[in-house]
């Protein structure tokens, strides 16, 4: 069982007027957040750095970098996460991508875009961040991303389908995740599992 924290279902769309919120949450959630390691911490600070330029840092529009939300999906014993080989750069990654305008937080952005690519419907997530990460990408002629990890939960017996984004899907055990992998994805297994051990004390068998 997870506790009363964890949010459920995709969010509803809010129409354009939701940077604000969503720029507010990401504001809060990050001010609050105890960094899970060094890089974390620094790449926190940066995006709260960036946060600065007001809502327009949670647009992809926003040449000078935006805020993005990735997950890293648990199945239900905890025992494997899932995770994508990506179109653009072959490479697996956990779930994840821009913020839409009808997010409302970064948390359900996470659970948006991880139900969106995953095909699982009923995922939960955990709306302390894991991990935080600053990389290069190619949007607008090239950007950065200033990526929001979350920690998700699948239900028991979830089916993946695999995205027009994904060439693949698969589930791995945490220590033995597969090659080529994406930069930062390996880092998130450690606050991954601290995440589903705190929501799911008694994991399904």
């Amino acid at each position: 069982m997870l506790t009363p924290r964890v949010l459920k279902g995709p969010p509803s769309n809010i129409g354009g007027g939701a940077w604000p919120l969503l720029h507010a949450d990401a504001v809060s959630a990050l001010s609050r957040w105890e960094p899970t390691g060094a890089e974390a911490a620094t790449a926190r600070d940066r995006t709260l750095d960036l946060l600065a330029a007001g809502p327009a840092a949670m647009s992809r529009e926003h040449r000078a970098g935006h805020v993005t939300a990735s997950a890293l999906v648990f199945d239900a014993t905890g025992s494997r996460v899932l995770l994508c080989l990506h179109c653009k750069f072959q490479k697996w990654v956990q779930l994840g991508g821009h913020c839409e305008p009808g997010d409302r937080t970064l948390a359900g952005a996470a659970l948006r875009e991880a139900t969106e690519e995953s095909g699982i419907a009923g995922l939960r997530v955990d709306p302390v961040p894991i991990d935080v990460d600053v990389h290069p990408v190619r949007c607008q002629g090239g950007s950065l991303h200033y990526d929001v990890r979350f920690a998700v939960v699948a239900p028991a017996g979830a089916v993946e389908r695999v995205s027009p984004e994904s060439e693949a899907l698969g589930w791995f055990p945490p220590d033995r995740l597969p090659d080529p992998l994406a930069g930062g994805t390996a880092r998130l297994v450690a606050p991954g599992l601290a995440a589903f051990r705190r929501a799911s004390p008694h994991p399904a068998p």
